[in-house]
């Protein structure tokens, strides 16, 4: 399939076509919802007991913070020049070649949007939990053997969110739009509520435990000289440098700012996106990762990093030993004994509603970019006629989505996929240099800031830490790659359909 076919195909004037209903609020709420899921109430707590000092998890969260930004600065360009419903599959396809965009919106469809969505939804059912308590994975209607295949009341109420979210998409974009735009707003007042918190109400022992001697304990177990213990695969007992255990915890920040890329996936509904694209993802991801790092703080200033497994009070056992580490809910808890943990709970499930809803509307338009280009399914390349939004799409999406929610493994696969999603960022950004090299009189609204010296770093970055990754979370990588390369053969079938069809 040559490029020229591709652009022709995914270009054409045939109704009906996207309705443009999405300015820079909606965009930059796309960029907020999606991002914003329950991770950032959750992995400090792994991250801390990895670094073990209060500098070292502000660093992590920093890292993750600069390369995100690098990352979506990087990515405007792009959005700019290539305004298309598929975003990162687009500009895959265009840089690369046809076989890697394929490579990312399979991930995408079979792992990356569709897992995340299946585990967000159940979060949304565990926290359900906190106020009816029937709502609970060990709450069985009926189960195969005794694995976690089945239905329970917790992914029922995954499903059944993600069914009505899908109904509502399926009604136009700016329905979709308008949900996510209220659930965005309200996930981040929840947030900088939960800093307003710290700031009002830090534990003074916690502070004096993480900061106190003059930030002599901030500083504890960040020098250079200090070594760290890491595990590779089941093996324990290795010990790393600081810019290793940072590589090694970026398992749980930089993926709990993931999704930032979902608004590139909607550029064909969006108003004037070469201004509003590259605008969204800059404010959208700086305004996210300056709470993401303030919360870290925020928790640092009402519970001790250090602490103990076994002890029965949330002051004892820290964040590092937060009860099923929920670190947020531990927090409000702290501040409002008796009933922070069901204000933290409302606030979650405000976030992962929202969360799922990003991800349902942007998602659909990736595998609607693949079908266009014949590698997807044929009735997934078709808008409906009254709504002009690719219904057919976000069901497909969702019967695979809820199907991945019944048989429990939408956690594990998530895990695997973690390196190559970084994979795809790596590439993605180094599809930029491609482009300035094979299209240097291409129009481009927006250039990336910093180029080359910026999107440069993000890539000596990526690759830092993916290496790391191959050797100390082997667990969590060589699956990714299988399930991508799996995709290799699946597009030369697609392919080879496709020009059968262009040639009959």
């Amino acid at each position: 399939m040559n490029t020229a076919k591709v652009n022709a195909t995914t270009g054409s004037s045939a109704a009906p076509q996207f309705v443009q209903g999405m300015g820079l609020f909606s965009a930059t709420a796309i960029v907020m919802g999606s991002m914003i899921g329950s991770g950032i109430f959750i992995v400090s707590a792994d991250m801390s007991r990895s670094l073990g000092s209060p500098a070292l998890l502000i660093a992590a969260w920093l890292v993750t913070a600069v390369m995100t930004i690098i990352g979506a600065l990087s990515y405007g360009e792009l959005a700019a020049m290539m305004p298309k419903a598929g975003g990162q599959y687009v500009y895959l396809r265009e840089s690369l070649g046809p076989l890697w965009g394929f490579l990312y919106g399979w991930t995408l469809f079979l792992v990356i949007q569709t897992g995340t969505i299946a585990a967000v939804g159940v979060a949304f059912g565990k926290f359900l939990g906190v106020f009816f308590p029937a709502v609970s994975t060990t709450n069985w209607i009926w189960h195969i053997g005794s694995g976690k295949v089945g239905l329970n009341t917790a992914n029922l109420a995954a499903i059944v969110i993600i069914t009505l979210l899908t109904i509502l998409n399926t009604l136009g974009v700016k329905m979709g739009a308008a949900i996510q735009n209220l659930f965005t707003s309200a996930k981040v007042l929840a947030l900088m509520a939960v800093v307003l918190v710290g700031i009002l109400m830090k534990d003074t022992a916690a502070v004096a435990a993480n900061f106190g001697a003059g930030w002599h304990n901030f500083w504890a177990g960040a020098s250079w000289s200090t070594l760290h213990a890491a595990q590779a695969g089941s093996t324990t007992g290795d010990y790393v440098g600081l810019l290793t255990i940072l590589a090694i915890v970026q398992v749980g920040s930089l993926f709990s700012a993931d999704a930032w890329n979902n608004v590139t996936f909607t550029a064909g509904e969006i108003r004037n996106p070469k201004r509003n694209l590259p605008l969204s993802l800059a404010i959208g991801t700086g305004v996210v990762l300056l709470l993401y790092v303030l919360c870290n703080f925020v928790y640092l200033s009402v519970l001790p990093l250090a602490g103990n497994a076994t002890a029965t009070t949330i002051t004892g056992r820290g964040i590092q030993f937060a009860t099923e580490d929920r670190v947020a809910t531990a927090v409000m808890e702290r501040a409002f004994s008796g009933y922070g943990a069901k204000l933290m709970a409302a606030a979650i499930l405000i976030s992962t509603f929202g969360c799922v809803n990003g991800m349902l509307l942007a998602g659909a338009r990736v595998y609607y970019a693949m079908s266009r280009d014949g590698l997807f399914f044929k009735s997934v390349g078709k808008l409906s006629e009254k709504s002009k939004t690719p219904v057919n799409s976000l069901w497909v999406q969702w019967a695979w989505t809820c199907l991945l929610c019944l048989s429990g493994s939408y956690g594990q696969l998530l895990d695997y996929v973690i390196f190559a999603v970084l994979i795809f960022y790596i590439l993605t950004i180094v599809g930029l240099f491609v482009l300035r090299r094979t299209r240097p009189d291409a129009v481009r609204p927006y250039k990336a800031f910093g180029y080359p010296v910026l999107p440069a770093l993000y890539i000596l970055m990526a690759t830092w830490i993916s290496v790391v990754l191959l050797r100390y979370k082997p667990q969590y990588t060589w699956p990714g790659l299988i399930i991508v390369l799996l995709g290799v053969p699946v597009y030369l079938v697609w392919r080879r359909s496709a020009v059968y069809e262009a040639t009959t």
